[in-house]
């Protein structure tokens, strides 16, 4: 069994345009031959999303909060974040991205501030969040295994 990305998101499955989902697709194409396996979990209402994030933390997994007070980092340190952060969960990291409205208020203040990341101090839609959390994940593991990917 390999290392396990769960991917939390507040909104609707099927709510984006179709280049959201091939770009979601390429990326994860090109992790298959990874051993991190990334899913995504579509949540309905926040408190869906809460419920679900207390769940993964009370199994001992590592959940981290995108939120834009949450701490920026270079893609080089996200990298030793991410794997860290897998190591500690016991190869399970959960990644928890808010609908429209954010994360819910709770959520965010049960949350260690050393646990909330930011992705960009701009605004993106959900859908597009996850994209780039995709993108920096697949990079993540190529900065682990020194391809040239990264330059």
């Amino acid at each position: 069994m390999g290392l396990q990305v769960k991917i939390r998101i507040v909104g609707r499955k099927n709510g984006g345009e179709k280049w959201l989902d091939q770009s979601y697709a390429t990326y994860e194409s090109r992790l298959k031959p990874t051993n991190l396996d990334v899913t995504t979990h579509w949540h309905k209402t926040d408190e869906e999303l809460m419920k679900a994030a207390t769940s993964d933390e009370s199994k001992n997994h590592k959940v981290i909060l995108l939120d834009p007070l949450g701490k920026m980092c270079t893609s080089e340190v996200f990298s030793d974040n991410m794997y860290n952060w897998l190591e500690i969960g016991g190869s399970r990291l959960t990644f928890c991205i808010g609908g429209a409205e954010g994360l819910p208020k709770e959520l965010r203040e049960s949350t260690n501030k050393n646990d909330m990341l930011s992705l960009s101090s701009l605004t993106f839609t959900h859908q597009f969040a996850r994209i780039l959390l995709m993108e920096q994940i697949y990079r993540a593991s190529e900065i682990r295994r020194g391809s040239g990917y990264h330059k």
